[in-house]
This record gives C-alpha cells, sequence and structure tokens, in this order.
C-alpha cells in the first residue's frame, strides 16, 4: 500500500459530505493538543458516527467492512490463535478458504497488530476487514463465554 498515494481520512470524509471542512479543521486542531487519533476526536465529538468513519476507513485502506452480530463463529478456527490476540489485541478470525484467513480488526492503523496476526496465521494469505468496536466486543464475548463453557467441562 503507498501511503503517500493514499487519501487521507478527513479527504474522505469531506468527499462523501459526512463532514465539513471546519468540522475538519477543528477536530485537526484538537488532534495537535491531545495527540489522539483523528476518528476518535470526530466520535467523540458526534461529528460522524462509527458507520461512517468505518465507510471511510474502509476506502483509505481498501478492506471491506462487515458485521459478526449474525456471522458463524468457526470455533475449531479460533483454537489456532491465542487468547492473547483475540481478547487482548482484538483481531478476530472470521474464516479460513482457499484465497486465505479472514480476520476482523477494528483499527487499520496499529501496525503492532497487524503483524501479530500475520505472525499467528502461520503463513496463510491474511484478509484483514473492519467491524465496529461493538461488533468486536460482542464477539469477543461469546468467545470468552465458550471457552468458559469449554473449561467447565474439563472439570
Amino acid at each position: 500500500m503507498n501511503i503517500r498515494n493514499q487519501k487521507k481520512l478527513g479527504e474522505i470524509l469531506i468527499a462523501k459530505k459526512m463532514l465539513s471542512q471546519r468540522q475538519l479543521d477543528e477536530a485537526l486542531r484538537e488532534q495537535a493538543r491531545t495527540k489522539e487519533f483523528l476518528g476518535t476526536i470526530l466520535i467523540r465529538t458526534h461529528q460522524i458516527d462509527e458507520a461512517q468513519f468505518l465507510t471511510a476507513m474502509s476506502e483509505q485502506f481498501n478492506m471491506p467492512v462487515i458485521t459478526l452480530t449474525d456471522k458463524f463463529i468457526d470455533w475449531k478456527l479460533l483454537k489456532h490463535f491465542s487468547p492473547t490476540l483475540i481478547i487482548d489485541y482484538k483481531c478476530f478470525p472470521v474464516a479460513q478458504g482457499d484465497s486465505g484467513l479472514t480476520i476482523a480488526i477494528t483499527n487499520p492503523l496499529d501496525a503492532w497488530v497487524l503483524a501479530k496476526a500475520e505472525e499467528e496465521s502461520q503463513g496463510a494469505r491474511v484478509l484483514f476487514v473492519l467491524v465496529t468496536q461493538k461488533d468486536m466486543d460482542d464477539a469477543i464475548a461469546r468467545y470468552k463465554q465458550q471457552a468458559r463453557t469449554n473449561l467447565k467441562g474439563l472439570f
């Protein structure tokens, strides 16, 4: 991915008429002061919602957005990944097929998390997809519940 030619988040939001130039300028001033991610500021100040943010991130990073709510969780697939990757790094393996391994994430800017996910994929081609924080939290809660159920079965 060539970062230099990549559109910036603010440019995408303005082009999609989700944000005005004035709102972007205010958020950028806030970002200079707080060092927060621009998306975090825009969501926290209710300039955009998480769905709008994901739409722009999807375009910026050429990553599809999916929902995990109604997705079948492949428990056999999840056993190949550490609980740390899933719970702490918020990388949720969704499916494995001929085209590779699909992993849901919430932040495509976190290079450490992306590298960790690729490391644990054991050489498989990884396709990252974006999900909302709520979707990720719900999937992790289901994962934890399943892990508790599996542990109870051992005793």
